[in-house]
Protein backbone atom coordinates (compact mmCIF):
# COMPACT_ATOMS: atom_id res chain seq x y z
CA UNK A 1 0.00 0.00 0.00
CA UNK A 2 1.04 3.50 -0.91
CA UNK A 3 1.72 5.67 2.21
CA UNK A 4 1.00 8.71 0.82
CA UNK A 5 -1.71 10.45 2.98
CA UNK A 6 -2.36 6.71 4.29
CA UNK A 7 -5.26 7.37 6.63
CA UNK A 8 -5.41 4.65 9.40
CA UNK A 9 -8.72 3.85 11.33
CA UNK A 10 -8.63 1.80 15.19
CA UNK A 11 -12.08 -0.55 15.28
CA UNK A 12 -13.94 -2.41 12.26
CA UNK A 13 -17.32 -1.67 13.42
CA UNK A 14 -19.96 0.26 11.89
CA UNK A 15 -18.29 3.65 12.59
CA UNK A 16 -15.58 2.58 11.18
CA UNK A 17 -16.69 1.14 8.01
CA UNK A 18 -18.89 4.22 6.94
CA UNK A 19 -15.57 6.29 7.73
CA UNK A 20 -13.64 4.13 5.42
CA UNK A 21 -16.07 3.89 2.75
CA UNK A 22 -16.15 7.55 2.84
CA UNK A 23 -12.23 8.16 2.47
CA UNK A 24 -12.02 5.53 -0.34
CA UNK A 25 -14.38 7.92 -2.32
CA UNK A 26 -12.03 10.47 -1.62
CA UNK A 27 -9.37 8.42 -3.30
CA UNK A 28 -7.26 7.88 -0.10
CA UNK A 29 -5.18 4.72 1.21
CA UNK A 30 -6.76 3.03 4.07
CA UNK A 31 -6.14 0.71 7.07
CA UNK A 32 -8.26 -0.23 9.58
CA UNK A 33 -6.61 -1.85 13.04
CA UNK A 34 -8.51 -4.30 14.52
CA UNK A 35 -8.25 -7.30 17.30
CA UNK A 36 -8.69 -10.16 14.71
CA UNK A 37 -6.97 -7.74 11.62
CA UNK A 38 -9.44 -10.48 9.96
CA UNK A 39 -11.62 -8.03 7.06
CA UNK A 40 -15.41 -8.94 6.15
CA UNK A 41 -17.17 -8.51 3.02
CA UNK A 42 -18.52 -5.67 4.61
CA UNK A 43 -14.95 -3.73 4.15
CA UNK A 44 -13.77 -1.84 1.31
CA UNK A 45 -11.78 -4.09 -1.11
CA UNK A 46 -9.37 -1.72 -1.25
CA UNK A 47 -8.71 -0.89 2.62
CA UNK A 48 -5.93 -3.11 4.32
CA UNK A 49 -7.02 -4.48 7.43
CA UNK A 50 -4.17 -5.04 10.35
CA UNK A 51 -4.06 -6.63 13.32
CA UNK A 52 -3.05 -4.82 16.39
CA UNK A 53 -3.84 -4.33 20.08
CA UNK A 54 -5.22 -0.72 21.07
CA UNK A 55 -3.92 -0.58 24.44
CA UNK A 56 -0.17 -1.65 23.07
CA UNK A 57 1.57 2.11 22.22
CA UNK A 58 4.57 0.68 20.44
CA UNK A 59 1.64 -1.42 18.22
CA UNK A 60 0.42 1.84 17.94
CA UNK A 61 3.26 3.90 16.70
CA UNK A 62 3.84 1.15 14.17
CA UNK A 63 0.96 0.68 12.59
CA UNK A 64 0.41 4.78 12.08
CA UNK A 65 3.43 5.67 10.89
CA UNK A 66 3.46 7.69 8.27
CA UNK A 67 -0.01 8.54 8.63
CA UNK A 68 -1.68 11.96 7.42
CA UNK A 69 -4.57 10.89 10.14
CA UNK A 70 -6.12 8.66 12.79
CA UNK A 71 -9.66 7.92 13.54
CA UNK A 72 -10.33 6.76 16.99
CA UNK A 73 -13.46 4.47 16.49
CA UNK A 74 -12.50 1.75 18.57
CA UNK A 75 -14.23 1.59 22.10
CA UNK A 76 -14.36 -1.60 24.89
CA UNK A 77 -17.64 -2.89 25.43
CA UNK A 78 -20.43 -0.23 26.56
CA UNK A 79 -19.77 -1.52 30.64
CA UNK A 80 -16.18 -1.81 30.54
CA UNK A 81 -15.91 2.06 29.50
CA UNK A 82 -14.96 3.52 33.06
CA UNK A 83 -12.04 1.01 33.40
CA UNK A 84 -10.52 0.25 29.84
CA UNK A 85 -11.50 3.52 27.40
CA UNK A 86 -9.50 6.07 28.64
CA UNK A 87 -6.13 4.13 28.49
CA UNK A 88 -7.16 2.36 25.08
CA UNK A 89 -7.49 6.26 23.79
CA UNK A 90 -4.79 7.73 25.80
CA UNK A 91 -2.33 4.66 23.56
CA UNK A 92 -3.69 5.83 20.27
CA UNK A 93 -3.39 9.31 21.52
CA UNK A 94 0.32 8.93 22.42
CA UNK A 95 1.10 7.31 19.06
CA UNK A 96 -0.38 10.01 17.36
CA UNK A 97 2.08 12.43 19.37
CA UNK A 98 4.74 10.57 18.22
CA UNK A 99 4.25 10.80 14.69
CA UNK A 100 2.66 13.55 14.03
CA UNK A 101 -0.54 12.87 12.50
CA UNK A 102 -3.68 14.32 12.38
CA UNK A 103 -6.45 12.74 15.39
CA UNK A 104 -9.71 12.68 14.72
CA UNK A 105 -12.25 11.19 17.49
CA UNK A 106 -15.56 9.84 17.03
CA UNK A 107 -17.42 11.01 20.36
CA UNK A 108 -21.16 10.94 21.36
CA UNK A 109 -23.03 14.09 23.80
CA UNK A 110 -22.80 11.91 27.24
CA UNK A 111 -20.86 14.42 28.26
CA UNK A 112 -22.88 17.57 28.20
CA UNK A 113 -25.65 15.76 30.36
CA UNK A 114 -28.92 16.24 31.22
CA UNK A 115 -29.56 19.82 29.16
CA UNK A 116 -33.52 19.69 29.76
CA UNK A 117 -34.43 19.96 26.56
CA UNK A 118 -32.33 22.50 25.34
CA UNK A 119 -30.74 21.45 22.18
CA UNK A 120 -27.37 20.71 22.61
CA UNK A 121 -24.76 22.29 20.64
CA UNK A 122 -20.69 21.81 20.31
CA UNK A 123 -20.02 24.99 22.53
CA UNK A 124 -21.90 23.68 25.34
CA UNK A 125 -19.99 23.40 28.92
CA UNK A 126 -19.65 19.90 29.73
CA UNK A 127 -22.02 19.06 32.53
CA UNK A 128 -22.10 15.09 33.02
CA UNK A 129 -23.63 13.68 35.67
CA UNK A 130 -23.16 10.18 34.42
CA UNK A 131 -20.44 7.94 35.00
CA UNK A 132 -19.94 7.02 31.36
CA UNK A 133 -20.70 10.88 30.58
CA UNK A 134 -17.92 11.79 32.95
CA UNK A 135 -15.38 8.83 31.49
CA UNK A 136 -16.31 10.87 28.15
CA UNK A 137 -15.66 14.71 28.68
CA UNK A 138 -12.27 13.31 30.48
CA UNK A 139 -11.63 11.82 27.53
CA UNK A 140 -12.64 14.57 25.03
CA UNK A 141 -10.88 17.64 27.17
CA UNK A 142 -7.86 15.22 27.06
CA UNK A 143 -7.65 15.22 23.43
CA UNK A 144 -8.29 19.07 22.95
CA UNK A 145 -5.61 19.88 25.97
CA UNK A 146 -3.56 17.81 23.46
CA UNK A 147 -4.40 19.98 20.89
CA UNK A 148 -4.18 23.12 22.15
CA UNK A 149 -0.55 22.76 24.23
CA UNK A 150 0.88 21.51 20.47
CA UNK A 151 1.09 18.11 20.82
CA UNK A 152 -1.57 16.92 18.42
CA UNK A 153 -3.58 17.96 15.76
CA UNK A 154 -7.01 16.93 16.74
CA UNK A 155 -10.84 17.22 15.89
CA UNK A 156 -13.28 15.86 17.42
CA UNK A 157 -17.06 14.30 15.46
CA UNK A 158 -20.20 13.63 17.34
CA UNK A 159 -23.59 12.48 16.92
CA UNK A 160 -26.69 11.43 18.49
CA UNK A 161 -27.99 8.21 18.56
CA UNK A 162 -27.63 6.44 15.52
CA UNK A 163 -28.77 3.95 13.23
CA UNK A 164 -28.06 2.18 9.96
CA UNK A 165 -26.47 0.02 7.95
CA UNK A 166 -23.39 -2.25 9.94
CA UNK A 167 -25.26 -1.09 13.44
CA UNK A 168 -25.04 -3.53 16.07
CA UNK A 169 -26.83 -1.33 18.65
CA UNK A 170 -30.30 0.79 18.03
CA UNK A 171 -30.71 -0.65 14.63
CA UNK A 172 -30.89 -4.54 16.32
CA UNK A 173 -33.36 -3.73 19.13
CA UNK A 174 -35.24 -1.02 17.59
CA UNK A 175 -35.78 -2.01 13.68
CA UNK A 176 -34.41 -5.56 13.16
CA UNK A 177 -37.07 -7.75 15.11
CA UNK A 178 -39.73 -5.87 13.13
CA UNK A 179 -38.77 -7.89 10.28
CA UNK A 180 -39.14 -11.04 11.78
CA UNK A 181 -42.56 -9.86 13.31
CA UNK A 182 -41.51 -9.38 16.75
CA UNK A 183 -41.61 -6.10 18.50
CA UNK A 184 -39.17 -3.69 18.74
CA UNK A 185 -37.77 -2.65 21.82
CA UNK A 186 -37.54 1.33 22.49
CA UNK A 187 -37.21 3.45 25.68
CA UNK A 188 -38.04 6.00 27.88
CA UNK A 189 -40.66 8.07 26.48
CA UNK A 190 -42.41 7.98 22.84
CA UNK A 191 -43.54 11.04 22.55
CA UNK A 192 -40.38 13.48 23.31
CA UNK A 193 -38.37 14.82 20.06
CA UNK A 194 -35.54 13.34 19.93
CA UNK A 195 -32.10 13.55 17.37
CA UNK A 196 -31.63 10.45 15.59
CA UNK A 197 -27.97 10.60 12.91
CA UNK A 198 -27.24 7.94 10.69
CA UNK A 199 -23.93 6.41 10.50
CA UNK A 200 -23.13 6.95 7.31
CA UNK A 201 -23.35 10.56 7.91
CA UNK A 202 -21.18 10.40 11.10
CA UNK A 203 -18.88 8.18 8.88
CA UNK A 204 -18.62 11.12 6.44
CA UNK A 205 -17.79 13.63 8.78
CA UNK A 206 -15.47 12.32 10.56
CA UNK A 207 -13.78 11.36 7.03
CA UNK A 208 -14.14 15.61 6.11
CA UNK A 209 -12.94 16.37 9.40
CA UNK A 210 -9.71 14.53 8.54
CA UNK A 211 -8.92 15.78 4.98
CA UNK A 212 -10.02 19.90 5.86
CA UNK A 213 -7.28 21.69 7.77
CA UNK A 214 -9.47 24.18 9.11
CA UNK A 215 -11.43 21.48 10.93
CA UNK A 216 -9.13 20.99 13.35
CA UNK A 217 -8.83 22.38 16.55
CA UNK A 218 -12.65 22.63 16.96
CA UNK A 219 -15.98 19.62 18.02
CA UNK A 220 -18.19 19.33 15.24
CA UNK A 221 -21.60 17.47 14.99
CA UNK A 222 -22.31 15.27 12.46
CA UNK A 223 -25.20 16.51 10.16
CA UNK A 224 -28.32 15.16 11.16
CA UNK A 225 -32.22 15.35 10.39
CA UNK A 226 -35.04 17.12 12.48
CA UNK A 227 -35.69 15.47 15.71
CA UNK A 228 -38.43 12.80 15.89
CA UNK A 229 -40.57 11.25 18.79
CA UNK A 230 -40.00 7.52 18.64
CA UNK A 231 -43.64 7.48 17.84
CA UNK A 232 -43.07 9.06 14.44
CA UNK A 233 -39.86 7.41 13.73
CA UNK A 234 -42.29 3.72 14.37
CA UNK A 235 -44.48 5.66 11.79
CA UNK A 236 -41.50 6.09 9.66
CA UNK A 237 -40.57 2.32 9.58
CA UNK A 238 -44.07 0.96 9.14
CA UNK A 239 -43.93 2.73 6.12
CA UNK A 240 -40.82 1.74 4.74
CA UNK A 241 -41.81 -2.16 5.68
CA UNK A 242 -45.33 -1.95 4.32
CA UNK A 243 -46.43 -3.24 7.78
CA UNK A 244 -47.36 -2.64 11.30
CA UNK A 245 -44.51 -2.62 13.95
CA UNK A 246 -44.67 -3.82 17.79
CA UNK A 247 -43.34 -1.96 20.31
CA UNK A 248 -41.83 -2.14 23.53
CA UNK A 249 -41.11 0.64 25.72
CA UNK A 250 -38.49 -0.13 28.46
CA UNK A 251 -38.68 2.24 31.60
CA UNK A 252 -35.95 2.40 34.97
CA UNK A 253 -37.97 -0.26 36.57
CA UNK A 254 -37.17 -2.81 33.17
CA UNK A 255 -34.09 -2.22 32.51
CA UNK A 256 -32.93 -2.61 35.86
CA UNK A 257 -34.46 -5.98 35.84
CA UNK A 258 -33.09 -7.05 32.11
CA UNK A 259 -29.46 -5.37 33.82
CA UNK A 260 -28.88 -8.28 36.11
CA UNK A 261 -28.85 -10.32 33.45
CA UNK A 262 -27.07 -8.00 30.64
CA UNK A 263 -24.58 -5.97 31.66
CA UNK A 264 -25.57 -3.54 28.29
CA UNK A 265 -29.07 -3.21 29.30
CA UNK A 266 -27.46 -2.09 33.16
CA UNK A 267 -25.79 0.13 31.94
CA UNK A 268 -28.17 2.04 29.52
CA UNK A 269 -30.24 2.93 33.12
CA UNK A 270 -28.04 6.16 33.69
CA UNK A 271 -28.48 6.79 29.92
CA UNK A 272 -32.23 6.81 30.07
CA UNK A 273 -32.90 10.78 30.62
CA UNK A 274 -32.07 11.22 27.06
CA UNK A 275 -34.85 9.56 26.11
CA UNK A 276 -37.54 11.39 28.88
CA UNK A 277 -37.18 14.97 27.76
CA UNK A 278 -36.55 16.23 24.28
CA UNK A 279 -32.68 15.23 23.03
CA UNK A 280 -32.23 17.69 20.75
CA UNK A 281 -29.06 18.04 18.83
CA UNK A 282 -27.76 20.73 16.68
CA UNK A 283 -25.91 20.26 13.57
CA UNK A 284 -25.99 23.15 12.19
CA UNK A 285 -22.56 24.59 12.81
CA UNK A 286 -21.27 21.44 10.40
CA UNK A 287 -23.91 21.58 7.81
CA UNK A 288 -22.84 25.51 6.72
CA UNK A 289 -18.95 24.59 7.04
CA UNK A 290 -19.60 21.96 5.15
CA UNK A 291 -22.14 22.24 2.34
CA UNK A 292 -23.90 19.21 3.37
CA UNK A 293 -27.26 18.00 5.05
CA UNK A 294 -27.92 14.75 6.89
CA UNK A 295 -29.89 11.77 5.05
CA UNK A 296 -33.41 12.35 5.31
CA UNK A 297 -34.77 9.72 8.34
CA UNK A 298 -37.43 7.92 5.63
CA UNK A 299 -33.96 7.50 3.39
CA UNK A 300 -32.05 6.27 5.74
CA UNK A 301 -34.80 3.95 7.11
CA UNK A 302 -35.47 2.39 3.80
CA UNK A 303 -31.41 1.54 3.67
CA UNK A 304 -31.49 0.02 6.92
CA UNK A 305 -34.35 -2.40 6.42
CA UNK A 306 -32.77 -2.83 3.40
CA UNK A 307 -29.50 -4.24 5.08
CA UNK A 308 -31.32 -5.90 7.67
CA UNK A 309 -33.02 -7.98 5.01
CA UNK A 310 -29.60 -9.08 3.21
CA UNK A 311 -28.05 -9.51 6.28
Amino acid sequence: MSQNELHVIFGTGALAKWTARELVKLGKPVRMVSHSGKADLRIPAEVEVVKGDAYDVKNNIEVTKGAEAVYQCAQPQYHEWAEKFPSMQKAILDAVSANGTKFIVGDNLYMYGDTNGQPIREDMPYQPHTKKGKVRGAMATAVMDAHHAGKIRAAIGRASNFFGPDDTAVTSFAIRPALSGKAINLMGKLDQPHTFSYIADFGKLLATLGTREEALGQIWFAPSPAPVTQTQLVKIMEEEMGQKVKVMAAGKLMLNMLGMFMPTLRESVEMLYEWEKPFIMDSSKAEKAFGWQGTSLKDAMRATIDWCRQS
